[in-house]
């Protein structure tokens, strides 16, 4: 089984350059994407991830907040929140909210 990444950002260049990235440098994965939470869990559901990377802004609910759900259902996966915002709240929520890393989009 292929090791699967979710990419969760509302951007369609943010995701579809991250995921040719990813493709290209590692082309074992099977990358997917998602552009809200709604569409996040119903990708979760489908393929359990095993990594998301996520937008720490989204429509509807905030990354920090799904971040902390998807952590309560499953904590197995690992989540790393994609950010513009590298002020130190930010950071503290994130890692508060567990996850697992913060990546700066800048």
């Amino acid at each position: 089984m292929k090791p699967n990444i979710l990419i969760v950002d509302d951007n369609s260049l943010v995701r579809e350059t991250t995921r040719s990235y990813l493709e290209s440098k590692f082309p074992a994965l099977e990358v997917n994407e998602a552009i809200d939470g709604n569409d996040a869990f119903n990708q979760i559901r489908e393929r359990l991830p095993d990594l998301i990377m996520m937008d720490i802004r989204l429509p509807g609910e905030n990354g920090l907040k799904l971040t902390r759900k998807i952590k309560e259902l499953y904590p197995q996966i690992v989540v790393v929140i994609f950010t513009s915002y590298d002020m130190p709240e930010y950071l503290n929520a994130a890692f508060e909210n567990r996850t697992a890393f913060v990546l700066s989009k800048s």
